[in-house]
């Protein structure tokens, strides 16, 4: 399909990530993931530029994971 619409970029209200000035396979930061990740693709830099949140976040959703793990293995047979 092809279109032949040139919106210019104050009026593209439309996800980042379709927008095509947007990554051209760069990698992006663990920032701009959860950026993405929270706006529902609507903003990359919500969440700044220091990548120290973003580990966090990351962290934080790992150690939930391996605790909710290591619950379950612990005290799935008490009964």
């Amino acid at each position: 399909m092809k279109t032949d619409f040139d919106f210019p970029k104050k009026d593209l209200i439309g996800p980042v990530v379709f927008r095509p000035d947007f990554n051209n396979f760069e990698t992006i930061n663990v920032n701009q993931a959860w950026s993405l990740f929270f706006t529902a693709g609507q903003d990359d830099k919500a969440l700044g530029q220091q990548r120290e949140l973003g580990w966090f976040l990351t962290n934080l959703l790992i150690a939930v994971g391996l605790a909710g793990t290591v619950w379950s293995i612990f005290f799935s047979n008490v009964a």
